[in-house]
């Protein structure tokens, strides 16, 4: 057959044995342009986010890295602050609690003669029954 013999949407084609067939074709009819001469790479700018990254990424590995060694330095220090602040607050906590009981020794002891005693005398008559009292101030 000679190419313009072949119907639109049909196109020669060589298969893997070597012979020549006309198959359906899914893409465009003319043939593929010729593949166009390789380029010449241009040199493109580098982008400032990537020079600023560049230029932070050691800055803050070496503050991460002096970080570690302050701590891992103070380490003894911190340790034995703690320790002074746990005590402090047990000691706080010690003398407020001795404090809160002679505060209330001190008081039983001056209202001690002065505290009214109050008896109550309540009564009811029944499950459901009124209930009448009388409180006593001595």
């Amino acid at each position: 057959m000679r190419a313009e013999e072949i119907p639109p949407g049909v196109q020669e084609v060589i298969l893997p044995s070597g012979e020549r067939a006309l198959a359906y074709s899914t893409g465009p009819t003319n043939p593929p342009p010729a593949p166009a001469a390789p380029a010449v790479p241009v040199a493109q700018p580098i982008p400032a986010w990537a020079k600023t990254t560049a230029l932070l990424a050691p800055t803050v590995g070496g503050g991460i890295g002096m970080a570690a060694i302050g701590l891992s330095t103070a380490a003894p220090g911190l340790i034995a602050m703690s320790h002074a602040l746990w005590s402090a607050v047990a000691f706080i906590a010690t003398g407020s609690a001795a404090a809160a009981v002679l505060i209330g020794r001190a008081r039983a002891r001056i209202n001690g003669a002065q505290r009214p005693q109050i008896t109550q005398h309540i009564t009811a008559t029944g499950l459901f029954g009124r209930a009448h009292g009388t409180i006593n101030h001595r």
